[in-house]
């Protein structure tokens, strides 16, 4: 795989829609995944954390996505919403649907969420089958 895009932000409301913006090229479910991952930064963590967003396309045309904050403690749960009216608890579900496969690796200073995507149409021969969600140390 090879960097393509790099964005450095302060994870904020307005600038979910800017990595949005950035990342159109990639399509839909990129953008989603994308604004899913900064959004639990800004939930989780606060507005304002500085926030790396990497996306890397391998040779079969499968893209990765990379969400990288500096809290290695705050780690992403999957859990279901139960009533309609809840709030939270569908952003992983989201996550889970669109992706191959995601995790999470965990260093001394900081966590990376990562999902990997299938190829779109026409871009390769990214073979579907979800893997298990893994969290490693980097």
């Amino acid at each position: 795989m090879r960097p393509v895009t790099t964005l450095e932000l302060l994870a904020t409301p307005a600038e979910v829609s800017g990595v949005r913006r950035a990342l159109r090229a990639y399509g839909t479910d990129v953008q989603l995944c994308a604004s899913e991952l900064v959004t639990n930064v800004i939930q989780h963590l606060g507005e304002g954390v500085p926030v790396t967003v990497r996306v890397l396309r391998d040779g079969d045309g499968r893209t990765r996505l990379e969400v990288t904050d500096p809290d290695p403690r705050a780690l992403p749960v999957l859990r279901a919403a139960v009533a309609d009216e809840d709030e939270s608890g569908r952003g992983l579900a989201l996550l889970e649907a669109l992706t191959l496969r995601w995790g999470v690796a965990q260093g001394p200073d900081g966590k990376t969420v990562w999902c990997e995507l299938a190829a779109r149409a026409g871009e390769g021969s990214g073979a579907p089958g979800r893997g298990p969600v893994s969290v490693a140390s980097v």
